[in-house]
């Protein structure tokens, strides 16, 4: 009786570890080192229908230095929102030419619309205050990695 309820115990103790460990460890995109300002940071590219829909939904917390790019095929206007969005964030809208076209803050599960002034081709979103941090503002010119570049078919 004492080996059943050993088995059962460690059957159950490692379903629920396997269970905790894949809602704490989101899936990984692939990432670029991109300079923003006076920092480098790793961005996970979301460069996919399906990944950019998802972005940074479902995370408890992002680690200092890294964010996320996201890539469409044409320059226009952009609009983010937080829903399923656990943790507060700057984007930045970047033109197709590497402009920096607006900077703004969103606040975690809003469902408001956080649009672009002008037409953006990616968006970067970093923890808020990382833009202030780094020193990025409006006008600034980018350089976008080549692997992040354009968006996967």
């Amino acid at each position: 009786m004492t080996t059943c309820r050993s088995i059962f115990v460690l059957l159950t103790t490692l379903l629920l570890h396997g269970c905790d460990r894949s809602s704490a460890d989101p899936p990984r995109l692939p990432t670029v080192d991109m300079p923003l300002g006076s920092r480098i940071f790793t961005l996970e590219v979301a460069a996919t229908d399906v990944d950019r829909a998802k972005g940074l939904m479902d995370r408890d917390s992002m680690p200092v230095g890294r964010g996320m790019i996201f890539v469409f095929a044409e320059e226009a206007p952009r609009a983010f929102w937080m829903k399923s969005t656990r943790i507060a964030l700057d984007i930045v809208y970047i033109s197709a030419a590497g402009e920096v076209v607006d900077i703004k803050s969103m606040q975690p599960f809003d469902l408001r619309s956080t649009p672009s002034e002008k037409p953006a081709k990616y968006a970067i979103e970093l923890n808020l205050g990382a833009v202030a941090a780094c020193g990025v503002k409006k006008g600034d010119k980018l350089q976008i990695p080549p692997a992040a570049a354009e968006p996967k078919p």
